[in-house]
């Protein structure tokens, strides 16, 4: 004991001695701005161990355990905010949806998750990350190694992992069944953002096989290109484009993959019954509760601490803070400009559920990039973002493409913005390393170039070509297994009873018909 407090003691006075001499940087050393917070002490502050202390050797395998010990943790908890966003999406979707399809919309939120959970647990965590490689900040464990891969142009291009099936085998380890909780409630927010886009006519047993393809196929795919090694990964190492297409938290991997998949159902299910007149009018659809749309996207805004920062793997990587504040300031700034921009340039009352989606809009563009940008690029991105999602509703709108929560808008179209801004706004002071390229990620505007760029916008292309013929396929095979559409009788009658057999507000009566405009 006597030992330990002597060397304590050595550590305070060592500690006290360099930063009165001004040899470290420790927390509270220096007046230079430290933006990843790495200077905060090394080995090097540590005096040497006298006879019968700790070595160096002990200690710094105590640190090391310890370290990857807090990326542990910081990677679990982070997790479970994002876990938590399902009931914020489940309350967002319900509340801008009718009264008569509380029950059904609810479901679909709360189903979609162990659907979800467990095709990815079959195969989607081996196809995604099966070929991972090490998983540097939880211990460095390289038992995902094996990605499907054919060569073209001369460069191997990563199609597939075919590591980690049923988490058996080489996937029996922490670091993998960590890294496995984690992408999966990244996985359960794409599918469930579709949800929201095909409500209140979509068949609950058309969904259910859905749910099961999201997981197990659908994501994945693209998500290994981008996370698990694949190709769009290695196109800064393979043919110079800056550090491959980056996405730090999912901009593309979940939102855009999820806006895709909402766009092309909507499209095919139809628009609901009475939402488009003959001549092209619009007949605007009230939601029945706008108190819990507002409450649901605070949830949200909430678990996106964890959905971003809890990207780096690390609570050790103290760049979790600029990650925090930016998405903070984007999401602020995307529900301000929404609302003004609804309210001053559409000439329309500034609508809640407007302000909600641009507050989430501006959250959904800050994911790729809000680890690479300044605070000044977050609050710029947010900004666009906000005028964005209006306008893509207005667009969507008079296609009739019916999507009565406006995902296709906040996570398709932003989710894009969110990516390309990443290679325009990076301003070169994170991400050495990244993708196997040394230096740090910098955009267009702070010198960096196009190359950058020109690797999100091919990551961006790749995800609407692909997610789009993939959506479309699994609609199609939806379609001759159980058909998506329920009957019209029920869509007007509401689907809580038809197809749930519970109404969402028991003892309440509803006027059930008097929802539905009438088109003309």
């Amino acid at each position: 004991m006597r030992y330990l407090m002597n060397y304590r003691t050595h550590l305070l006075l060592g500690a006290f001695v360099l930063m009165l001499l001004g040899g470290s940087s420790l927390a509270y050393g220096g007046d230079t701005p430290d933006p990843n917070g790495g200077n905060t002490g090394t080995i090097s502050d540590i005096p040497a161990a006298k006879p019968g202390e700790p070595t160096l050797t002990e200690i710094g395998n105590a640190v090391g355990h310890n370290r990857v010990a807090i990326n542990f943790m910081w990677t679990l908890i982070t997790g479970f905010l994002v876990m938590f966003m399902q009931a914020g999406f489940a309350m967002v979707e319900s509340g801008l949806t009718r009264a008569k399809n509380a029950s059904h919309t609810m479901a679909m939120n709360f189903m979609v998750y162990p659907l979800g959970m467990l095709g990815f647990y079959l195969c989607g965590f081996a196809f995604m990350f099966g070929g991972v490689g090490a998983i540097g900040t939880l211990g460095g464990y390289s038992g995902l190694n094996h990605e499907l891969t054919i060569t073209l142009f001369g460069k191997p291009f990563g199609l597939l992992g075919f590591k980690g099936f049923l988490l058996q085998g080489v996937s029996y380890d922490a670091a993998a069944f960590a890294l496995f909780l984690f992408q999966m409630v990244f996985m359960d927010t794409t599918a469930t953002i579709p949800t929201g886009a095909a409500a209140e006519r979509w068949r609950f047993s058309a969904f259910m096989i859905y749910g099961f393809f999201i997981g197990t196929v659908m994501y994945p795919v693209f998500g290994n290109w981008v996370w698990g090694g694949g190709w769009l990964s290695q196109l800064g190492v393979n043919f110079g484009l800056g550090h491959g297409h980056l996405d730090f938290a999912g901009s593309s991997v979940v939102h855009l993959q999820g806006g895709v998949i909402a766009l092309i159902f909507a499209w095919l299910i139809g628009p609901r019954y009475g939402k488009y007149n003959k001549d092209g009018s619009i007949n605007p659809i009230p939601a029945h509760n706008i108190p819990m749309a507002i409450v649901g996207t605070f949830i949200l805004a909430f678990g996106w601490f964890g959905f971003n920062a809890g990207s780096t793997l690390a609570g050790t990587d103290l760049r979790i803070a600029v990650v925090a504040v930016n998405t903070m300031l984007a999401g602020s700034a995307g529900g301000i400009m929404a609302t003004v921009w609804v309210w001053l340039v559409r000439g329309n009352k500034p609508d809640p559920s407007m302000m909600a989606n641009g507050l989430l809009a501006g959250l959904v563009a800050i994911t790729a990039p809000c680890a690479f940008v300044t605070a000044g690029g977050a609050v710029i991105i947010g900004l666009v973002a906000g005028i964005l999602v209006v306008e893509s509703v207005y667009f969507w709108d008079k296609r009739k493409i019916d999507d009565p929560v406006g995902a296709i808008s906040v996570h398709g179209m932003n989710g894009a913005w969110g990516c390309l801004a990443l290679g325009l706004f990076a301003d070169g002071t994170y991400g050495d390393g990244l993708n196997g390229v040394a230096g740090n990620v910098t955009g267009l505007f702070y010198g960096g170039g196009l190359n950058q760029f020109f690797a999100e916008l091919t990551g961006v292309l790749t995800a609407i070509i692909v997610v789009s013929i993939l959506s479309f396929i699994v609609y199609k095979i939806i379609d001759i297994l159980v058909g998506n559409r329920i009957e019209l009788e029920s869509e007007i009658e509401g689907l809580d009873i038809p197809e749930m057999g519970v109404p969402g507000y028991s003892g309440v009566v509803l006027d059930k018909r008097s929802e539905d405009p009438q088109p003309r």
